[in-house]
């Protein structure tokens, strides 16, 4: 059974479940943020951990594998979180390989009902320094309701550069100013904080995902 760490009311209608980056747990400050500000505005917010990730606790030390080799680990997330009760709307998404790992099994798992949106917190379109080799082929056709939130200083993928990727009309960018990959900005040069930035990640995903849906699992 997966581990999952829970913020936010448990009868809330919708929850969100994420994943995280390649190189920090669920619990790092910057999930544990992520999680706190969505769960102000009224979701229920899971975290978990792919294997490779958790073996880590125990002195086990895994690189990250090639994200599309954990899909069926979370996909069974998603199973197991109702599994545990869960009922009700289900956004999925992550940080960086996180949200990447859910945007490839979204569509998928949205044909099914199971899920009904997607949200992504830094998506890697290409490593740094390597803008031709991109991992956008998924996106092109993407039917699954989507929110990437990008920062404008983000190595994994800049304004300039998505522009040109032609993204499903499924997908929304929010740009967040001077934010780097993980969303944080300078805030003396453009006078936001991480905080203002994640009551926007909130807010918007809120705006578009907080109502609940007609049927419930």
């Amino acid at each position: 059974m997966t581990h999952f760490l829970f913020d936010g009311s448990e009868p809330a209608p919708v929850t969100i479940l994420l994943a995280h980056g390649a190189g920090a747990p669920m619990d790092s400050a910057s999930m544990a943020a992520t999680a706190k500000a969505l769960a102000t505005v009224g979701f229920r917010v899971a975290r978990f951990e792919f294997h490779y990730m958790a073996a880590r606790r125990y002195g086990h030390r895994k690189p990250p594998p090639r994200a599309e080799t954990v899909n069926p680990e979370y996909i069974k997330a998603i199973a197991d979180l109702r599994a545990k009760g869960v009922t009700g709307k289900l956004i999925i998404g992550g940080k960086s390989m996180g949200g990447r790992v859910a945007s490839m099994v979204a569509d998928e798992m949205f044909a099914k009902g199971e899920i009904a949106g997607l949200v992504c917190l830094g998506y890697p379109f290409h490593p740094p320094g390597k803008p031709e080799q991109l991992r956008t082929k998924h996106l092109l056709g993407l039917k699954t309701p989507t929110l990437i939130f990008q920062g404008t200083r983000d190595e994994f993928g800049t304004k300039d550069e998505v522009a040109t990727y032609g993204l499903s009309n499924a997908i929304e960018m929010i740009w967040l100013e001077d934010g780097d990959h993980d969303l944080k900005p300078r805030k003396a040069i453009s006078g936001f904080s991480t905080g203002d930035h994640l009551k926007t990640v909130a807010e918007t995903t809120a705006a578009k995902f907080a109502q609940p849906s007609a049927s419930s699992f």
